[in-house]
């Protein structure tokens, strides 16, 4: 991507477009975040209920205030440690900040990203930018640029092309709205280095706590049916579907694929991490290759696992039925 594609897209911005862009944690599908009907544009493109807030992604944390009013300590030290970087905060909004950003909650979301695209973006945009994921409402998100353009085609009037996301999950969400930071979705910034950095633990996510992006218990599923299990269920499962004469696709944590004919066989990668950056883009494959299920193997109940646990058990559940699309 060149200077002269950063302001196309700048542009495009400005004149209420919508664009993919790249960010550390996945791609986004961004618009300014101060007009309203540019706004209304990502949750048509997506299919997104409009009271499903939206992060707005600012360039530093001198922006906040922008959107947000009486931004604890909490989140100023959360910010100087992770700033920019794959973490959301969830403040209450500036009186004035429109609903559509916020789906009628008296919160906002916002974060700074870390990819240096995205910062280009913003900087030459001059303003926030509204961006949840690029993907259709409560589907696997886009974590390359050819994601973004087969998800959506021409709705998306310019996509930045900045090669893999870094983490290739969402950013992690603290609440920082109530009386106690609590973690509204797991990321690549764990509970523990959060915690770490409050000098306190954090609350869990209750009936109080705000709507918050990609926390609904159907979402980031394939179009396939997915089913989340044990390691030693798999082959078993896997060849009897195969003497049924359906076809199955696997995410395995094993190298060893079994001589089953009809199996699509990916084997995961064996740290938290690397799993995590290749997750979307295996599923997605998984999900291109015309099978009647996907099976994943079951990854460890540890809590550097807990990102990628989170979005295969939304999937598991969103892929069960059309009900997050």
């Amino acid at each position: 991507m060149t200077s002269r594609d950063i302001q196309r897209a700048a542009e495009v911005l400005r004149a209420g477009g919508l664009v993919g862009f790249p960010t550390e944690t996945v791609y986004g599908l961004g618009a300014d975040a101060s007009n309203d009907e540019a706004v209304k544009k990502i949750y048509a493109a997506k299919g997104r209920p409009r009271n499903h807030p939206v992060i707005v992604h600012v360039s530093a944390f001198g922006d906040v205030a922008t959107w947000a009013c009486d931004v604890p300590a909490a989140a100023r030290r959360l910010a100087a440690r992770y700033w920019p970087g794959p973490l959301t905060l969830i403040l209450e909004r500036r009186a004035g900040v429109s609903d559509a950003l916020t789906g009628g909650q008296d919160t906002i979301a916002l974060r700074s990203p870390s990819h240096p695209l995205a910062r280009a973006l913003l900087t030459a945009f001059g303003g926030g930018i509204a961006a949840p994921s690029a993907n259709r409402y409560g589907r696997v998100s886009a974590t390359t640029a050819e994601h973004v353009r087969t998800e959506f085609g021409e709705a998306v009037d310019f996509v930045l092309d900045g090669g893999a996301c870094d983490f290739g999950i969402e950013s992690t969400i603290v609440d920082l709205s109530g009386g106690r930071a609590a973690l509204l979705r797991p990321g690549s910034i764990t509970m523990q280095a959060v915690e770490e950095a409050l000098g306190a633990p954090l609350g869990a996510a209750d009936a109080d706590s705000p709507r918050a992006p990609g926390t609904l218990t159907k979402h980031y599923a394939p179009q396939t049916p997915l089913m989340l299990m044990e390691g030693d269920l798999i082959v078993e499962l896997a060849a009897s579907m195969a003497r049924q004469g359906r076809k199955v696709a696997v995410l395995a944590r094993s190298t060893l694929r079994p001589l089953i004919d009809g199996v699509t066989w990916i084997a995961a990668a064996e740290d938290p991490a690397a799993y995590a950056h290749d997750l979307y883009a295996n599923l997605r494959a998984l999900d291109a290759a015309g099978c009647d299920a996907i099976l994943v193997e079951q990854p460890p109940l540890a809590p550097a696992w807990s990102a990628v646990q989170d979005r295969l058990t939304r999937a598991a559940a969103g892929s069960a039925s059309s009900d997050a699309t």
